[in-house]
């Protein structure tokens, strides 16, 4: 992405304002809503179970909802996952950020993570709603990274994404550019994790991310107005 053409507004528009903590309340859920919605954010990325509160408190904004699925382990069956998907679509959910089997990855089992990858998208699309890939990174290989997305490239979920943000490690740069030129023009790339200000944020995007999954949103904005003048 050309980051000098960018204005505040293009940019909020690449973020997913994020709230994920376990102890989130509705006062936290309306901070962040309210957040998106002055800002004009792409989506808010919760956890499913407020997905219906936050449709509400985001209706005719234009903001979508995103649901994180199997998150932030990816250690739950497939039939789950879908069972899950399923239920956060239903309550409203624009758009979907699942986390793969990390264990299927690390043994190689790229059948199983293609099936996993092919029917939770499936699931998606058939309700004309976003699907997001999150590997999370910081537990694998280059090479495993690299498998991961040319699987994604055939299959064709809308993103994949870097990190859920609770590993033990986010976003890098060089992670961004491996995944985006496995998958080319096919899918589009996620940054997420330790993001935190605009440097990071601008590296993530001349990397070839395309949306920025951030907690520090505003901070961000803060940042960038201030260095554009």
């Amino acid at each position: 992405m050309d980051t000098t053409k960018l204005t505040a507004k293009t940019l909020a528009s690449v973020f997913d304002h994020t709230f994920l903590k376990a102890y989130a309340t509705h006062e936290d859920f309306d901070k962040l809503c309210r957040e998106a919605k002055e800002i004009g954010a792409a989506m808010v990325a919760i956890n499913a179970s407020p997905v219906t509160y936050c449709k509400e408190q985001l209706k005719d904004s234009g903001v979508h909802v995103g649901a994180a699925i199997a998150f932030p382990l990816g250690q739950t069956t497939l039939e789950t996952k879908i069972l899950e998907t399923q239920k956060a679509i239903a309550d409203g959910a624009d758009e979907i950020d699942y986390v793969i089997n990390i264990g299927e990855a690390k043994m190689h089992h790229w059948d199983y993570l293609e099936r996993e990858m092919r029917e939770i998208t499936q699931v998606c699309h058939k309700h004309g709603i976003l699907c997001k890939v999150i590997f999370e990174n910081c537990y694998l290989e280059k090479e495993e990274i690299r498998k991961l997305a040319e699987i994604a490239k055939k299959v064709k979920p809308d993103y994949i994404k870097t990190s859920t943000g609770f590993g033990t490690g986010g976003a890098s740069v060089e992670d961004v550019k491996l995944m985006k030129e496995t998958v080319g023009d096919a899918v589009k790339v996620k940054a997420a994790g330790g993001i935190r200000d605009w440097a990071t944020c601008k590296a993530m995007l001349e990397a070839g991310a395309e949306r920025i999954g951030t907690s520090s949103s505003l901070k961000i904005l803060d940042e960038f107005k201030k260095e554009r003048g």
